[in-house]
């Protein structure tokens, strides 16, 4: 019953989300291309939802039921939040780099020694760029996981995390801009074996953004954006918890975690307190996530007998 409540509470904290960004999009001249991506991509939300309303009224299908709905609201969410950074970073407030490495230095923390390190083993960055890439697994293998070992309350709480995380994060990216640290040290970002691709997405985009040159968005061009703080950062702390409900998930959960932070400065060209400042929002969606107690009082008949069957005697 409280899974199906959260996941009612979801939708409708998407939907203001959505509104709120339609209302940003129009204020500040912005429009979205109906390009066959963006088309698909909402098709096939629909579609995911639509199938698991039909499932969640079965008993035996309620475990597939919420790994569709999870996934497309998961889908939606990664949609609207690429969007709601965009908008952002329109903000144009003064780039601060200069005090991100301030604070890094603050620390004890030198990324020149950091960047040396990471690509003095050039055998090695293919696989740490597939962890960094790893950030692509958890929308869609989150909902499966705990879809299909009925940890239907954790994934709802999953998806709201995920929700509030983005818009901390893009909030506080709007407040504390930065274009990262290749620039700021005047490091190569590739070479025979390597590609800062993340950063160098950043780079040729957010300056457009920032001068408000862009007035078309194109769902499949958009890239992350956002220096602090670090969404990769966040994405791995978020995924570490969910996978952590099921045991059997947790050695696999934990180093695909480790090794995406550890690839995610490199890569994204982010400085380590953006790190940090990731997987401390991360951490505190996911608290403010586990707060809320949400009770629905219409639940489709095979979710609720799935919740009673699951109540301890």
């Amino acid at each position: 019953m409280e899974a199906y409540g959260l996941y009612l509470l979801n939708w409708i904290t998407i939907t203001i989300l959505a509104l709120f960004v339609g209302v940003s999009l129009a204020l500040l001249k912005l429009s979205m291309a109906l390009e066959g991506e963006l088309l698909g991509g909402m098709a096939t939300v629909a579609g995911l939802t639509a199938a698991g309303h039909v499932l969640l009224s079965r008993v035996r299908a309620v475990r597939i039921a919420y790994v569709l709905i999870s996934i497309a609201q998961l889908g939606l969410v990664s949609m609207l939040g690429a969007v709601l950074t965009y908008v952002a970073a329109s903000a144009n407030l003064p780039l601060q780099d200069a005090m991100l490495d301030s604070w890094d230095k603050f620390f004890g923390l030198d990324w020149t020694i950091y960047y040396r390190l990471m690509t003095a083993w050039p055998a090695l960055l293919p696989y740490a760029y597939l962890s960094y890439g790893a950030i692509g697994l958890p929308p869609i293998a989150v909902p499966i996981v705990l879809g299909l070992t009925n940890n239907h309350v954790r994934l709802q709480q999953f998806t709201m995390a995920t929700l509030l995380t983005l818009c901390a994060v893009a909030l506080i990216s709007s407040l504390i801009p930065a274009i990262g640290t290749y620039q700021q040290y005047n490091l190569p970002t590739e070479f025979a074996t390597f590609k800062a691709s993340g950063y160098l997405i950043q780079l040729d985009r957010l300056p457009v953004v920032r001068s408000s040159s862009l007035q078309v968005l194109n769902i499949s061009q958009i890239g992350g954006i956002v220096t602090f703080p670090s969404f990769h950062a966040a994405a791995a702390l978020l995924a570490l918890w969910a996978w952590w409900g099921v045991w059997w998930m947790r050695p696999w959960a934990l180093m695909m975690c480790v090794a995406m932070l550890a690839a995610t400065p490199l890569w994204g060209g982010h400085y380590f307190v953006d790190i940090f400042a990731g997987v401390a929002v991360a951490a505190l969606a996911i608290a403010f996530a586990k707060a809320i107690e949400v009770q629905s009082s219409v639940i489709p008949h095979g979710a609720k007998s799935t919740s009673l069957a699951c109540m301890p005697p």
